[in-house]
């Protein structure tokens, strides 16, 4: 059965009114808050007819009807308009998100949170695997006679320090010198070619002084790149969800909870997600996303090749147009912080 323009309509308002409101919406109610132009008899007969077609569900204890994920589909990828953000809105987001460009995952970190604050939803946001970003320096600096720090900076901007207890004795020029050459060697390379390569055999044989200081240094170097390699997920706003009606049951938010402190399965899910802004409702998510729940993401660049994602999860009562405006506005100051920091 073809769904009608006035049903439509009426469907619309219905989606309307029960995101605002957490009710479920009656034909009275539509008919006094809404210009249909039909008797509250005929919304009722159009509402049966929604209700049987799947688009409305019929909760218990109450007249009125509530939308189901296939309502909420047909909503986002039909009915839905183009939510613009307040220009003031922007410009915090704009401002918070530059102040620390030079700090990648500083920058990651306040994304998500940002997010939290402007949606009242969970927010997460995902570091980009690795393998391709590409090693642009690496520093051995002095701290005392014992301890070094390693630092490595790659091409996204991503700079990690580990504090190295050394046993072997070291002055500056050898630490000078020993940056240099891991420079030389690893410079351009990407953290998945830089692990197949022995830098202590390509030491010049003359150098034992650095080679022993290499042989100390290189584990700690080699375990650092494989960190790089993994991907971290940063989370905001976890109780937010006790000032969402939805969850107003304790069991289900701890059911919700639950799911989000596993934070293995759930960075995999956020992973395999498709690139672009991809909304899910309910029963579409992974079997490991509660099934009345929402989730939606978009993906960030840096320097046009490492794809990050972030967004929101909640339930699937949600202002998925101003949700989905706030993660679209982000990833793009996202986009245009890391080309920023990438160029320099």
């Amino acid at each position: 059965m073809d769904i009608s323009e006035r049903q439509l309509r009426i469907l619309q308002a219905i989606i309307s009114d029960f995101i605002s409101t957490g009710e479920p919406v009656g034909s009275r109610s539509l008919s006094k808050n809404h210009d249909i132009n039909v008797s509250p008899a005929t919304i009722r007969n159009e509402m049966s007819d929604l209700e049987e077609m799947g688009y409305l569900t019929h909760p218990h204890t109450s007249a009125g009807r509530v939308p189901s994920d296939k309502a909420y589909r047909l909503y986002v990828d039909g009915m839905m308009q183009k939510y613009e953000l307040p220009e003031e809105e922007k410009k915090i987001i704009s401002a918070r998100l530059s102040d620390d460009f030079n700090e990648f995952e500083k920058t990651i970190k306040k994304a998500a949170s940002l997010l939290s604050e402007i949606t009242n939803l969970t927010s997460f946001a995902i570091t980009p695997t690795q393998n391709a970003d590409m090693l642009k320096y690496i520093n051995v600096l002095p701290v005392d006679e014992e301890t070094v720090v390693l630092m490595i900076v790659s091409s996204s901007g991503r700079v990690t320090n580990t504090a190295l207890k050394l046993n072997c004795p070291y002055n500056e020029e050898n630490l000078a010198l020993l940056s240099k050459n891991l420079t030389y060697t690893f410079k351009g390379k990407t953290i998945s070619e830089a692990l197949t390569i022995d830098i202590i055999n390509n030491l010049q044989s003359d150098m034992q002084a650095m080679s022993k200081l290499a042989e100390n240094i290189m584990p700690n170097f080699m375990k650092t790149l494989e960190n790089m390699l993994d991907v971290n997920l940063y989370m905001d706003g976890l109780t937010n969800i006790f000032n969402i009606p939805e969850f107003n049951d304790i069991d289900r938010a701890k059911t919700f909870l639950e799911m989000l402190n596993n934070k293995e399965d759930l960075t995999k899910v956020l992973v395999s997600r498709e690139n672009g802004t991809i909304i899910t409702i309910g029963n579409e998510n992974s079997k490991d996303i509660m099934p009345d729940c929402s989730m939606i993401t978009a993906t960030y660049e840096i320097d046009g090749k490492l794809i990050g994602k972030i967004g929101v999860i909640g339930p699937t009562r949600m202002k998925y147009d101003e949700v989905t405006s706030v993660i679209e506005y982000m990833t793009e100051n996202l986009n245009n912080t890391f080309k920023l920091s990438g160029g320099e």
